[in-house]
């Protein structure tokens, strides 16, 4: 063989092997602490680079706060992950407004039928679907059996505004602490401030004031759930350094048993025991869920729930591998094993009847009697009037403002937003 040959040859054996190492790597960008759910997302690449040789799928975790902080940049860069953690909402509707999504559509016609109708439509923006949901949440009180029953309070009493208030009270005079909040990340806190908006004003409330209806976000609507969150605020229900608390640090919180209730999101089932000291965190046995009461002549239903539809989105230069991961990690069977795993609750049509933890179940049966189901506000309402929201949550129930003065700052911000 000539050296020309050879070196012919060699050129060939070299493209080869380098076209059969070439990989489409796949980047998922996500929030996600539930250990199950790691476990499972993880199964699920692993199934998919087996089964599709040449694509490597990898989820990444970064967290909470991190992930707000970081995403803008990283979507403008040639760094961004191909799929991303979406609450949907106001923040996606920005995010397909500035270009950053892609349309897929038609790439999962035959897949977005099988989910819940409500959950896909919160994934669109103009019509388009630019990603697909995987999880319904709803954020409700869980609490502590044992220091229930050590201050005398029971849970099915409590159902209005005046009846939490009074077991507030019950649980202070016992020399218990009743309530655990992350208000150092500030989000955790404006739960309470979102369900009191609409126990107040309905499901109408939000989108009569985004209509700039009636003052819009300064009506009386806002006034009034900033007075009830203001009213709780004056009782000193929170822990000590609340206003410095992370959310992991109240999981924890809550799981050593330091604090009779959470309001929080179905993540803290997975939260509250890694996060705690002893790493075991309180028995399932041991906790209760309690839907938050209902308001004084308030437009709201004790069944209108509020929690968010999670998701991934698709980034504008995600290859196709991505749209088909997507729809992979979609399948019913994977949606079953996050069910009965107690991960999330799916929204696959019928995945649900695989849950068989009590706590998922009782929040799926919220979920599918929901009179009403409001995405967090935070979300809802897109990255400033957002940021807002949570601001004054905290600022209102810290008495470091008014009511007035808090809606006043919501509806400056929507005006200029």
């Amino acid at each position: 063989m000539s050296l020309r040959t050879f070196a012919l040859a060699s050129a060939c054996v070299f493209a080869l092997a380098g076209s059969a190492l070439a990989e489409t790597n796949v980047t998922i960008l996500h929030v996600n602490e539930v250990a199950a759910a790691k476990t499972l997302w993880d199964k699920i690449a692993a199934d998919y680079n087996a089964s599709h040789p040449g694509v490597n799928v990898q989820f990444k975790y970064l967290e909470n706060e991190a992930f707000k902080a970081k995403l803008p940049t990283m979507l403008q860069s040639d760094d961004r992950p191909d799929l991303f953690y979406s609450w949907a909402g106001g923040v996606m509707q920005a995010q397909a407004k500035a270009g950053l999504l892609k349309d897929i559509t038609a790439d999962v016609a035959d897949v977005a039928p099988t989910m819940s109708q409500t959950a896909v439509n919160a994934f669109k923006a103009d019509g388009k679907l630019v990603g697909l949901p995987f999880e319904l949440g709803e954020v409700a009180f869980y609490y502590n059996k044992k220091l229930f029953a050590q201050a005398g309070v029971k849970a099915k009493d409590v159902k209005t505004w005046d009846d939490f208030l009074g077991a507030v009270k019950k649980l202070k005079a016992a020399g218990i602490t009743p309530i655990v909040v992350g208000a150092g990340e500030k989000w955790p806190m404006a739960f309470f401030y979102d369900y009191l908006v609409i126990r107040v004003g309905g499901e109408s409330a939000v989108p009569d004031a985004k209509a700039n209806k009636n003052g819009g976000f300064k009506n009386a609507t806002f006034v009034e759930a900033g007075k009830r969150l203001h009213e709780l605020g004056a009782l000193d229900p929170f822990q000590p350094g609340y206003l410095q608390t992370s959310h992991a640090q109240s999981a924890g919180v809550f799981g050593d048993g330091k604090a009779a209730m959470d309001l929080m999101g179905q993540w803290l089932l997975g939260m509250q025991a890694p996060n705690s000291a002893s790493g075991k965190g309180l028995p399932e046995d041991d906790i209760g869920i309690l839907s938050f009461p209902t308001v004084p002549d308030g437009k709201g239903k004790a069944t209108d729930t509020m929690g968010g539809i999670n998701g991934f989105l698709v980034t504008k230069s995600a290859p196709a591998e991505a749209v088909d991961f997507l729809k992979f990690f979609s399948q019913k069977k994977y949606a079953e094993e996050a069910a009965a795993t107690g991960a999330y609750i799916p929204v696959v049509k019928g995945a649900e009847a695989a849950i068989t933890d009590p706590l998922q179940r009782r929040l799926a049966d919220d979920l599918a009697a929901s009179t009403y189901h409001q995405n967090y506000l935070d979300q809802d309402l897109g990255p400033s009037l957002g940021g807002v929201i949570n601001e004054i949550s905290v600022a209102v129930a810290a008495g470091q403002t008014t009511p007035e003065a808090a809606a006043a700052a919501l509806q400056e911000a929507a005006e200029q937003q």
